[in-house]
């Protein structure tokens, strides 16, 4: 059975359940999936794939990702890993640009694929300043993040992981 890791950046876990959906669809293709954030993650050895995502803020990955991939990039070359990004939001989701240093994880990573995933901009979770914000850019609250989609991503992934029929 394959173990996979799936470490995810998630500062009001929006995406920490976008992580979640894509372990429930690997454990549903027979694999055994950790879900955890990027900081308490002390080795990516016992893992035979893994997964990072994390949540997008001014266009940049949250610092516990990005530290997660300075820390195991030598590793993570040698496994199969898929990145994905979480953040914009609306209908259709804004922006729609790729965050800014998205290339370079790719490349330090050696992932197979990047996703944007739409995310959720809750008000009630959001710090008085982060209200501010969002109210100064005129961001729309709501949830939408399309369930659809990360489902049919991870069945991308546990396809790629399936074995081969003999």
């Amino acid at each position: 059975m394959q173990k996979i890791l799936i470490a995810v950046a998630s500062k009001h876990g929006a995406t920490t359940g976008i992580g979640a959906e894509i372990g429930r669809t690997l454990a549903d293709a027979g694999m055994s999936v950790e879900v955890s954030p990027p900081e308490e993650v002390a080795s990516i050895e016992p893992f035979d794939a893994v997964v990072i995502g994390s949540a997008v803020y001014a266009g940049h990955w949250q610092s516990e990702a990005r530290e997660f991939i300075d820390r195991f990039s030598a590793d993570l070359k040698r496994k199969p890993v898929w990145l994905f990004s979480s953040g914009p939001i609306g209908d259709p989701p804004k922006p729609e640009a790729d965050p800014v240093d998205i290339a370079d994880y790719v490349a330090w990573t050696g992932a197979r694929a990047h996703e944007v995933f739409a995310g959720s901009l809750d008000k009630e979770a959001l710090s008085l300043p982060e209200r501010a914000i969002a109210r100064a850019l005129r961001a729309p609250f709501g949830d939408f993040r399309e369930w659809d989609a990360i489902h049919a991503w991870a069945e991308e992934i546990a396809a790629e992981l399936a074995p081969a029929p003999h």
